[in-house]
């Protein structure tokens, strides 16, 4: 992350009027570990692998992450080290300490959609790059496998996605609707709050889904470091599906065959299950 002069002054400025006393490098940024040093905060944390951690940085707890068995949110808790030993945070503790209290109001055009008698469910397919994806074809079996009497079915997505997806939101029957690119952020988490579960890759989307007490559904590589013991979503409700193999087969990019190998027919029956053995509790709108 780059900035100009200016911009530079005023984040300096900026957190010495918040009086920042310690900084958790979570997500290292040579710019931005620069500027904490020249704002002169008193305790700047990173981990040790980053050269320039070494620079701008005068805590360097060293753990690996990649080599690691614990989830990233308790790899996380490995830069609170310079004060004192973390102590072993279980993922229902993380839980516990996650909150999604604000609500925001839904657009009345996709209210308009609700059945309470059905489950409403999000198929977000894309990622924007940031994990390996299913693959376009297994939603469009999913959409075909869920009996429409009972489901609803929203479609997420920038519109970008929506762009890069045409053969899926084609024709789309009427119990399912295009939501890609017609949504803020405020709303895309009022949809998710409002829901009862979704469906989808590693992806922001699915962890505000899992911490907002809905059913996550994850489709995950067993490729390291992208595998589900480090990257699922943390909640009640999360069920992931990923092959039990070692894979390496996607490790520079392209498609991924382990995650496209995940069968539809085994997601579809799973939620089928959710409406069959569980109550639907859709959230008032």
């Amino acid at each position: 992350m780059k900035f100009n002069i200016r911009k530079k002054k005023e984040i300096i400025s900026l957190w010495g009027k918040w009086n920042i006393g310690i900084v958790l490098f979570v997500f290292p940024d040579k710019n931005i570990s620069r500027l904490a040093k020249k704002a002169k905060i008193a305790h700047r944390v990173g981990t040790a692998h980053r050269w320039f951690h070494w620079l701008y940085c005068n805590h360097l707890p060293f753990f690996s992450r990649r080599k690691s068995d614990l989830h990233e949110a308790q790899l996380n808790f490995q830069l609170i080290k310079p004060f004192e030993e973390p102590s072993f945070f279980s993922l229902e503790k993380l839980y516990s300490l996650t909150g999604m209290e604000q609500k925001f109001e839904l657009p009345y055009w996709v209210k308009e959609h609700f059945n309470k008698e059905k489950f409403h469910l999000i198929l977000h397919p894309r990622s924007k790059g940031s994990s390996r994806e299913w693959g376009i074809s297994n939603f469009e079996k999913l959409i075909q496998l869920l009996p429409t009497e009972r489901f609803t079915i929203y479609i997420t997505g920038t519109k970008q996605e929506g762009e890069s997806m045409p053969g899926l939101l084609k024709d789309l029957p009427d119990h399912v609707i295009d939501l890609s690119g017609k949504l803020s952020l405020e709303e895309l988490i009022s949809l998710i709050q409002t829901c009862d579960g979704m469906v989808a890759c590693s992806t922001g989307p699915l962890h505000i889904c899992a911490v907002s007490g809905k059913h996550a559904i994850g489709l995950y590589p067993p490729m390291r470091p992208l595998h589900p013991g480090r990257w699922k979503p943390i909640g009640p409700e999360v069920k992931i599906f990923s092959i039990d193999k070692n894979c390496n087969d996607c490790r520079n990019g392209g498609n991924c065959p382990c995650i496209e190998n995940i069968r539809p027919n085994e997601v579809a029956e799973y939620l089928i299950g959710l409406t069959e053995e569980t109550k639907i509790q859709t959230i008032n709108i």
